[in-house]
Formats: structure tokens, C-alpha cells, sequence
């Protein structure tokens, strides 16, 4: 929610040659036909023409002036409702104007400033204000295409009641809707063996801040009171609490691949599209299930202030944390790299749990940098996306990966269970088709499927 207030009577730069300029073709019209008809009745001697030139030429005049002096101040806030907003639904944005002044406006048109994408400019037309009085009007918005958009400034345009003049103030704030991708529900199916982010086959680590915290602490927020240990306690006057052992929480690491050459296509039903909406489903879907969640792209990079070991779920921050990978993959692009190598970089420094993937097209090289990956992680899923039949048209026949083709066959030799994505795929569907390759691998010491989903 954004606020600003306008004071009408500060003067404007250009004095009355700003006023003049705000007038309406009624106004000019006006002031064209009694200069026309003084020069014909000083020409011709009609004194009564005359007289009727002259009011017409001052009229217009005389409201440009008027509505220049007017001596009153409104204030203006704006609300988003919501702020953040999956990309197809509606958000409404409310306006409130507020007459801060002792007298009352004459005839107001508030229009608030919004990106082509979002539809028309909204325009409305307020009455007489009282003084002290508000008025409240909403519009909505809509765009298909994720990303952040400015709202704003608002601008209201002041008229006289003969319709001669019209002014324009503009306020200074804006607000910022956040578009963020579509996210589709996933199946709670077991990952890795483990059905939540704390599996049967977890490790554990100590309740403590850090390696050199060895011997019982000082208590913290938060902490269980029947861990407090009482003989320190008496002794250093202090509650102290016992070092007590808790489950390593499981990590997932999605990593989304951005490279502007493994895409074809754009808007909101493109490949490209389709893997930044499947990325943030599966994030939401990690962090409800406890798991700690990081998201990585092509490039190396990450969401800022995330830690070393992602976003927590299951706690209280884990909505903060989803609507920062949200803004996040709201504003993503293409990336100018040709290579994953950045990404594993990133990844090889040790055992990084779940490894999720939403790949573009791969080349071998980029698939054995892929199965360098798989090393790294506990259990790895790859969507594949063949992007150049998702830029075929409906007619066509739609021809996904094959079973043997070399990206896709490179991958399941390395561990990874990878699963194609044919043009307009459910996400929720391949999910579970990605779990019973995962299941059927596991049964038969297969290779070709790998961790889990």
C-alpha cells in the first residue's frame, strides 16, 4: 500500500502557460471563434459582436485560471489485493482519494498507470468531494506472462463545470504486482524411500550452533525446558540447556535449466514456460514436506538469501521462504550459457540429497556433465523437454522423446530416473510416472531409474 498527496496549490512550473495548455477542445474552440469574432466586429464596427467576442474569448480564460488557483489538496494510497499472484488469476487493486482540504473538489478524474500487459489504463470519474471526505474505487488486473510490473502513479485530472480546462496531477508512489508462475499440486508420493523431509534412514546431528559447541549451552528461544540442565544452571546463574542429538534435516536441490539455446519458442505455453512453472510446483511441493529446498539454475545462481542448505520447511519462515523463490523465478530469463558446468560447480561439494531437474535440450556433453551430477546427489529425477515439438502447431503430430534417443538414454545409464514431457504434459501426472520408474528400478537393480519423485 502505497500513499501520496498532491497540493494543488503550489505552483507549477510555466505558471498560466501550464493552465492555457490544459485546455479542451471546447475551451480552444471557444477561445478561437471570440478572437474571430472581435477582429470581425473591430473590422466591420459591431460594438455588439463585439461584446460577444469578448466573452467568449474570456470564458475559457477565466476557468483555465480558476481551476489553476483552485486551493484545495487530496491524498491518494493504493492496495493490492493480493500483492503476489500466480500468472492467469486476478489481482484488484483499490484506490482511495481523501480531500484534505476545508473545501470541496469540483469534478475529478482519478487514472492509474498500468503496463499494456494488464489490461487498459483504468479511468474514473469522482463527484464533488466534501471536504474531509474519500471516495474508493478498484479495477482489476490480469497477465498470462509472469514478471513484476509497476502500478502507477496515479494521476487525477481536474476539470472546470463548463468543461474549458483540464489539468493533470500526477502522485508520486507506485506500487509493484508480482506475477509469479502457475503451480500445479503434486502427488505425495515416497522420495528416496522416505515419505517426509525427516525419513526412517535419516542421519542425525547435534542441536547445537556449530562444531566447537561441545559442551552444554546457554538456553535460546525456543529450546525444550526439559532439556535444561540444572546443576550448570545454579552454577554459572544462567538456564543452560543439555546437548541433545536431532534429525539431519533431508535436503532437495531443484535445479532449473535457463539456457537461452536449449529452449524454442516463447509465451506463457512454451517449454520455457512449462519448466519454470514446474520448478516452483516443486518447490512448494519440497518445502510442505519438510524438506530443506534450494533452487539453482544453469548458471551457478540462486535465490538471494537463501542458505547454504536452502530454505527450511515445515517452520514458520517457510512461507517467507516460498515467496521468495516465487519472486524469484517470477522475474527468470533466458541465461547466454551454453553449459551446465556452473550448476555442478555448485553441486560438488558433497552428497546434496534430492536432485530434481527441469532440463531443455541436451547435447552428450551436457548429459555427462548431468551424470557427474548424479554423484553428487542422494537421488536424482530429470524432466525432459524436447522443446522443438512443443513450437509445432496442434495439427501436428506432437512426436515427444524417444526411449532411445541419446540425452535420455545418456541420463538413465547414469543413475538419474528421466522422464520426457510431451507439449501441454500434467506435471502431477509425470510425477507419478517419474516415482514408478523410480519404484520399478529400485525392484529390478536397474540403472535406468534412479532416486525418485
Amino acid at each position: 500500500m502505497t500513499q501520496a498527496s498532491a497540493d494543488h496549490t503550489a505552483e507549477d512550473k510555466g505558471g498560466l502557460r501550464t493552465a492555457l495548455a490544459g485546455l479542451t477542445t471546447r475551451g480552444r474552440s471557444f477561445l478561437a471563434a471570440g478572437v474571430a469574432a472581435a477582429i470581425c466586429a473591430y473590422v466591420l464596427g459591431q460594438s455588439e459582436l463585439l461584446r460577444v467576442g469578448l466573452l467568449l474569448a474570456v470564458l475559457p480564460l477565466v476557468c483555465a485560471a480558476a481551476l489553476y488557483r483552485t486551493r484545495y489538496r487530496v491524498s491518494g494510497s493504493r492496495r493490492l489485493s493480493p500483492g503476489r499472484v500466480p500468472a492467469g488469476s486476478e489481482a484488484r487493486v483499490h484506490l482511495r482519494m481523501d480531500n484534505i482540504s476545508r473545501l470541496p473538489t469540483g469534478l475529478l478524474m482519478l487514472q492509474d498507470r498500468v503496463p499494456y500487459v494488464l489490461g487498459p489504463r483504468p479511468r474514473f470519474v469522482l463527484d464533488r468531494v466534501e471536504a474531509g471526505g474519500r471516495r474508493e474505487v478498484s479495477y482489476r488486473v490480469r497477465s498470462d506472462l509472469r514478471g513484476r510490473y509497476p502500478l502507477g502513479p496515479l494521476q487525477l485530472r481536474l476539470t472546470d463545470a463548463f468543461g474549458m480546462c483540464e489539468l493533470t496531477r500526477s502522485f508520486s508512489a507506485y506500487d509493484t504486482l508480482t506475477v509469479i508462475p502457475r503451480v500445479e499440486a503434486l502427488p505425495p508420493v515416497r522420495l528416496t524411500g522416505e515419505a517426509k523431509g525427516y525419513g526412517d534412514g535419516r542421519q542425525r546431528s547435534l542441536a547445537l550452533a556449530g562444531e566447537d559447541d561441545i559442551i552444554p549451552r546457554g538456553y535460546r528461544h525456543g529450546d525444550d525446558l526439559r532439556r535444561v540442565h540444572w546443576r550448570l544452571t545454579a552454577r554459572y546463574g544462567e538456564l543452560m540447556v543439555r546437548r541433545e542429538e536431532q534429525p539431519q534435516r533431508s535436503r532437495c536441490t531443484v535445479l532449473l535449466d535457463t539456457r537461452g539455446i536449449a529452449f524454442q519458442g516463447a509465451g506463457p505455453d512454451s517449454a520455457f514456460e512449462w519448466a519454470v512453472s514446474g520448478a516452483a510446483s516443486t518447490l512448494l511441493h519440497m518445502l510442505e514436506r519438510g524438506f530443506s529446498v534450494r533452487l539453482l539454475t544453469d548458471t551457478g545462481s540462486s535465490v538471494p538469501g537463501e542458505g547454504a542448505d536452502g530454505f527450511a520447511g515445515a517452520s514458520h519462515e517457510s512461507a517467507d521462504a516460498a515467496g521468495m523463490m516465487m519472486d524469484t523465478l517470477a522475474v527468470v530469463d533466458h541465461s547466454d550459457g551454453t553449459g551446465l558446468s556452473r550448476a555442478y560447480e555448485v553441486l560438488r561439494g558433497g552428497n546434496e540429497g534430492m536432485l530434481i531437474a527441469f532440463l531443455g535440450d541436451l547435447d552428450e556433453e551436457q548429459a555427462s556433465v548431468l551424470g557427474k551430477m548424479r554423484q553428487r546427489s542422494g537421488g536424482a529425477v530429470a524432466f525432459l523437454l524436447d522443446s522443438e515439438s512443443w513450437v509445432r502447431e496442434p495439427t501436428e503430430v506432437p512426436g515427444p522423446l524417444d526411449e532411445g534417443t541419446d540425452p535420455l538414454r545418456l541420463l538413465r545409464e547414469a543413475g538419474w530416473t528421466a522422464v520426457t514431457v510431451p507439449r501441454g504434459a500434467s506435471l502431477a501426472d509425470l510425477w507419478r510416472e517419474a516415482d514408478r520408474r523410480r519404484t520399478y528400478a529400485a525392484s529390478t537393480g536397474t540403472t535406468a531409474g534412479g532416486g525418485g519423485a
